[in-house]
């Protein structure tokens, strides 16, 4: 396969709800004990850098906080970019201000020039769903950390905030640049990260459109596994076919040929 690195969605593909699944330590351990580089890409945004790197540890999951790209990460480098400056109203569950770096959140009663949308949650209320509503139409510009319509956990799955943006694009009349995957800038600064090119590294994800196939329009080969979101008539339903399916990532070192 001539693969040099693998990068690896979290949420449903090591882990459901911060639990590691079956095999998904030893599967990284075998993967760096064959020398390939490993990074983690993840739209979660209830947490940050820091903390989704001590959760993976506690799992047994070896992850350096540097080797985790997360969409707040990719977004406070899109608004230091494209609004620099700007003032910022955040709705989002879970406290991620610590790897907004740059941005300026707005005060309750300053008008922002860009709205965010981070994870969904409790926070997402009719009251805060409308306050963003009533921005945007005063001007605001819509940008999403990710799109992602639902995620696992263990009591099933739940809905996510590709939802909500799809509601606020047409009530609003306007477009949300999403920041996350799958934006090619994602995959990009992963393949910055460990220094190789796309054809040399492998996405494995549980989502068949934002982690698998976008990753393989970028050049790289892609990997779905059939644990947290999957589902089989997502799949049969997608607009493309990944390069591999496998049951979980206990797997991928024997799709590698790296198991013993």
């Amino acid at each position: 396969m001539g693969c040099r690195a693998v990068f690896f969605d979290i949420d449903g593909v090591l882990t459901v709800s911060w639990r590691a699944l079956p095999g998904a330590a030893e599967a990284v351990r075998q993967l760096r004990d064959a020398g390939l580089a490993v990074a983690f890409l993840t739209n979660t945004t209830s947490r940050t850098r820091a903390a989704i790197g001590a959760a993976l540890r506690a799992e047994g999951i070896g992850a350096g906080d540097d080797e985790i790209i997360t969409a707040p990460v990719i977004g406070a480098a899109y608004l230091r970019r494209q609004h620099p400056g700007a003032r910022v109203h955040l709705l989002n569950s879970g406290d991620i201000t610590a790897d907004l770096v740059g941005v300026t959140v707005a005060g309750p009663d300053e008008r922002p020039d860009v709205v965010i949308l981070g994870g969904a949650g409790p926070e997402f209320t009719h009251e805060a769903l409308t306050s963003v509503f009533r921005h945007l139409l005063d001007g605001a510009a819509l940008v999403g950390l990710h799109r992602n319509h639902y995620w696992a956990t263990d009591d099933g799955l739940t809905l996510d905030t590709g939802a909500y943006l799809a509601g606020l694009e047409q009530a609003a009349g306007v477009r949300v640049s999403v920041v996350g995957k799958p934006a090619p800038e994602f995959f990009r600064a992963a393949l910055d990260l460990v220094g190789v090119e796309a054809a040399e590294a492998l996405m494995i994800g549980d989502d068949v459109t934002s982690d698998v196939l976008a990753a393989q329009a970028m050049g790289l080969t892609g990997v779905l596994v059939r644990t947290g979101k999957f589902r089989e008539e997502t799949l049969a339903a997608a607009d493309g076919t990944p390069d591999h399916v496998i049951d979980s990532v206990a797997d991928l070192p024997a799709l590698l040929a790296l198991a013993p």
